[in-house]
């Protein structure tokens, strides 16, 4: 790849739309390699960001190194962020990626401030740090690094099979840092998996990618989000992906049903319209005035899983409702590291988990009576989220499971 013979000439005020001035931009860049896409390269002023509570406290921190993601998944819930450069939440997205290439620099001198507390951060929350463009860029192994060397606990979400270049960085970061890491798996048929996520590398790739991490001594987690309805919801498949999930070494399971924010749904029902219409009328009922599945669907969805899991041994992940990171099953590092300093996300974890654990389950003859595997979805009800998942509703309290990523 020539990238650099490749800017795009253009005025200061067309190269990226939405920003008051193009001060920090370096460069717009397309390749034969990436056909369609556009990288805008900027210089970047901040890399921590900060997920505020609704007390206005902390809850957690994040890292993005870019924005818009090349994965192109239909029901990625972090499109709307690409209208605040004035880009769609569709094609845009999918196709005009931000690359911070400064980004390590910068979170090194954060890092270093006296006021930073080594508070978790998480990676892959919004857009995938391991998207295709990480093999050019390279900014993951800078970010890794920062955040080992400055003492600073920290998770990665990812579908990109890239990780596997950064294992042993991340191996020698795990020896000095606790560091929780997460495949997303959402779909085990391959067609399927190809229509509805066209950018991202196989399922079989992944499992594999989670078997790399196991075979290097580190934990990694498979998020089995979102779960379809009426796609991938079947015993049979969540049975084969569960066990394709356990035989690649997976210590936990994280799972929730497809969540539509007003920015994604439009894209999404638009893909379904085209290659699923038989559907269509049945999810409009399902999301009908809600993002969230309805909450008699998710009761039976966790009922359906419970078993599945407890077959192979495998404990359901715990998701922190501030970063979306994978940190809260017994014994992960990330856990272990939030319980030391008596943070919110702990706290927030404990109340979730009792408040699950308090939750009264659904009998399997009631679960077949609220959703039948081919019958109707029930009629949405309203979503009140408790405990921690009251600050941003990001966890199913009641079913549960996780229900905002991806």
């Amino acid at each position: 790849m020539r990238w650099d013979g490749q800017t795009i000439d253009a005025s200061d005020d067309a190269m990226l739309p939405g920003l008051a001035s193009n001060r920090g931009f370096v460069r717009s860049v397309t390749t034969p390699e990436f056909a369609g896409v556009t990288f805008h390269e900027v210089l970047a002023k901040s890399a921590l960001n900060r997920v505020g509570g609704h007390d206005g406290g902390v809850w957690g921190w994040t890292i993005n190194p870019y924005r818009g993601c090349s994965h192109a998944c239909v029901y990625c819930f972090a499109r709307p962020t690409h209208a605040y450069l004035e880009f769609d939440a569709g094609a845009d997205f999918d196709r005009q990626i931000v690359v911070k290439t400064n980004v390590s620099e910068v979170l090194t001198r954060e890092l270093a401030r006296p006021s930073w507390d080594r508070h978790p951060v998480a990676l892959g929350t919004n857009t995938d740090p391991y998207q295709r463009a990480e093999g050019r860029y390279r900014l993951m192994p800078g970010i890794i690094r920062a955040l080992a060397d400055s003492g600073t606990p920290f998770s990665i979400l990812t579908k990109g099979t890239l990780l596997r270049r950064d294992i042993p960085i991340l191996a020698e970061a795990a020896e000095r840092v606790p560091v929780d890491l997460a495949m997303s798996i959402a779909v085990y048929d391959d067609d399927l998996q190809q229509s509805v996520e066209p950018g991202t590398p196989s399922t079989a790739a992944r499992l594999a990618t989670v078997r790399a991490v196991r075979d290097a001594g580190l934990d990694c987690s498979v998020f089995l989000m979102p779960i379809l309805p009426y796609l991938t919801d079947t015993k049979a498949h969540l049975t084969d992906a569960v066990g394709r999930a356990a035989a690649a070494g997976a210590t936990s399971v994280v799972f929730s049903a497809l969540h539509l924010k007003p920015g994604v749904k439009p894209w999404f029902m638009d893909w379904l319209g085209r290659r699923h219409p038989d559907l269509v009328e049945r999810y409009r009922r399902m999301y009908l005035d809600a993002a969230y599945a309805p909450r008699d669907y998710r009761r039976w969805l966790s009922e359906r899983m419970r078993p599945i899991l407890a077959h192979h041994g495998l404990p359901m992940g715990r998701v922190d409702p501030a970063t979306g990171s994978m940190g809260f099953h017994d014994g992960s590092p990330l856990k272990r590291a939030a319980a030391s300093f008596g943070d919110e996300v702990g706290e927030a974890q404990g109340a979730a988990s009792a408040a699950a654990a308090a939750a009264t389950p659904v009998a399997p003859a009631a679960a077949a009576r609220i959703l039948p595997a081919v019958g109707a979805p029930a009629v949405p009800t309203a979503v009140s989220p408790t405990a921690a998942g009251r600050a941003r509703g990001d966890l199913d309290v009641a079913a549960g499971s996780a229900v905002t990523l991806f």
